[in-house]
Order: structure tokens, then sequence, then C-alpha cells
């Protein structure tokens, strides 16, 4: 599958990136959404009534961790989306990516009585009985970027075939078919990380083009330091690697410093998927070629609508159903409660620059 350059895909050019989040291992970041008594007093009664109505529902976003850029860039769409919607936001959670870290945040919104709760899973049968419990209270729950088959909806960033082929194109692309491989990874039990590495597995398997070995596959738990160290194993546990494959920002972007300071940039090819902000500088120094993403605020404000939708009874997560989501448009739900955001985007020299961030 194709991915989409800048021009191809320009209203995606508004990515987000986000400062680092938290100095404690749970932290809740951000308070309640628009809406003043004295507007609703003010308002006709029949408008009255829809804004209470929307004043009562609670969104909470658990992500993998808050201790990552890309998590802010999600989490800005969200609560975006829950201010448009005059929704009460919360977001909480852990500072590392653990299987279990999530459990104790969702047990706390169930005894919240939240109403909708919209979760990363770093792993899916980790948070299942937590979020079993929230379902059988009356609680929505939408899993987005990271999935686990407890919840109503799925909020998918891209196709996961479509993630791996634009990685392996980008690999093929600078070092062609042959020669000693290697990945980065986040964590071991990431639902999307795993799902994106089977399909590379199964496509270099597969296709012809690709005569690749793939010397080793390992983990940085979505952690700076030990994606760092990790890069540095690979490199000089095989010294005749030719390229790294790390699907996930925090790995990428460890990976991209190591190389830049090392006797290997030029001479190992690294791709994966990377936050802009990132990734210019190693873009510009000439470590990295090429990485792709997609816009994560787009992936978190979709999440928002869909809760809402689900909440108000609009949509009931059946396939077929469709539903608005603000400036994204209209959506469709897919098989099995998916909901796909949209394609693959590829980042390069030629449109680094084109891409403008606002912080929080």
């Amino acid at each position: 599958m194709s991915v989409l350059t800048t021009d191809q895909r320009a209203p995606w050019r508004r990515l987000l990136s986000a400062v680092a989040l938290g100095a404690t291992a749970a932290v809740v970041l951000a308070g309640c959404a628009a809406g003043s008594t004295e507007e609703a007093d003010s308002a006709p009664a029949e408008d009255t009534e829809t804004t209470a109505s929307a004043e009562a529902l609670s969104i909470t976003f658990i992500p993998k961790n808050l201790n990552n850029p890309y998590t802010g860039v999600q989490l800005k769409g969200g609560k975006e989306a829950a201010e448009e919607l005059g929704m009460s936001y919360l977001e909480v959670g852990a500072l590392d990516a653990a299987a279990d870290s999530q459990v104790p945040f969702i047990q706390t919104e169930v005894q919240n009585g939240t109403d909708i709760i919209v979760l990363a899973a770093n792993d899916p049968n980790a948070v299942c009985s937590a979020l079993d419990e929230a379902r059988a209270g009356g609680a929505k729950v939408i899993t987005f970027d990271s999935d686990a088959d407890c919840r109503d909806l799925f909020i998918n960033q891209v196709e996961e075939e479509e993630v791996a082929l634009g990685q392996l194109r980008q690999l093929f692309d600078q070092i062609g078919g042959t020669g000693e491989i290697a990945i980065l990874s986040a964590t071991a039990n990431a639902p999307n990380q795993n799902a994106w590495i089977a399909a590379m597995r199964a496509e270099i398997e597969t296709n012809a083009d690709y005569e690749w070995e793939i010397v080793a596959e390992v983990y940085g738990d979505d952690e700076d330091a030990k994606s760092f160290q990790e890069a540095q194993g690979l490199l000089q546990a095989y010294p005749n690697l030719k390229g790294i494959i790390s699907p996930t920002t925090v790995g990428i972007a460890a990976t991209a410093r190591y190389l830049s300071t090392s006797e290997y940039k030029g001479q190992v090819a690294l791709v994966g998927l990377g936050l802009p902000p990132q990734m210019k500088e190693f873009i510009k120094d000439g470590t990295v070629t090429a990485f792709a993403l997609w816009d994560p605020s787009e992936v978190g404000y979709l999440a928002g609508y869909a809760g809402k939708a689900l909440a108000d009874g609009t949509i009931t997560g059946a396939e077929g159903e469709t539903f608005e989501a603000g400036k994204l448009g209209t959506f469709t739900i897919g098989e099995n409660g998916r909901i796909i955001v949209g394609p693959l985007l590829e980042f390069n020299a030629e449109n680094i620059d084109d891409y403008d961030y606002i912080s929080f």
C-alpha cells in the first residue's frame, strides 16, 4: 500500500508536539471542560437540557504512559474533542508502560462512575477484568492506539498492514532487500507493536524482494534510556547489521540519537514511527533518511467524539453505523468495532519543514 506525502495529505500537516508530562507515577493532568452555570441559565429551555446532558458526561483518557511526547499529542486531541462537546475531561496514568500499571486507574474510574473510559492498552489481558467491570457498571469503553477485546470500540490509527508495509518499503529503498536487520520495539506485550511486527515478519517471509535476516527483536519498554541502551547493544552485538526498524516514537528517537554520534551513522539505516519534532534534527544531519507516522492528535480527537456518540446512544458499536466527528467529518464503524483514522504519513528531508507544531 502507498504512503501519502505531505502534498497528498495537506490537512495532516498540523502535527502537534508535546512537552514531557508529570513527575509522579500517578497523576491527574487536566480538569473540566467548558460551560458555565450562567450560560446554562441564559440559554433557551430546549438548549439548556441538551447542555446539561452533555456536561453530565465524564470522559477519562488512560494512555500507555504519561512521560511520552507521543502521548501528549494524542491527549491534546482528546481534550479538544471533550471541550467541543462540553464533556468533563481527565487524563490519568502511570509514568511507565508496565502490563498492569493501568489497572488501578481503571478501577478508580469505575469507583468514580466515569461515563466514558478511553484506554491505550499496554497489555490486552491485564486490563480486561477491570474494563469488564467498568462496562458492567454502565461505562462506555473505547480503546485507542492499542487494542484490547474488552471494549465497545477501537480507534485504530492506520490499518496494521499499511503500517508494516510502509516501514519495510522505506527500509528497502535505503538498503535493498538483503542483509541483517533488527527490530527495536516498545514493550513485549504491546498489542499494536506486536501486530505491526507480525505483519512485517509475514511480509518478509512471502515477498521475494525481501531476503533480510531478522537477527534480533529487542524492547526498550517505551523508555528513552533503555531504548538507547538496546540500540547500542544491537550495534555492538551485530557488526554486520544493515538496518533497524523501530515502530515506536520513543525507540526511534533514542536509536537516532545514538546513531548520530556513533561510527554507525550513515552505515546503518533506521526507519520506524517517529514524531517530526523529535526526528527533525536527525533528518537534517543525515542520521535518518525517512520515517513515518500519522497525526496522533486525530486519534485522541476521534476517540472523544466516538465516546460521546456511544454515551448518547447515537451508535451502539455495530458494524456499518456512522457518526459525526467534528472537524474530521463522518466515520463508519468497521468490522469488530474498529474505526480507522487515516493513512500513513511519510517524512523526509523534502517535507519535514512543512510541519507546524503546537506545544501545550
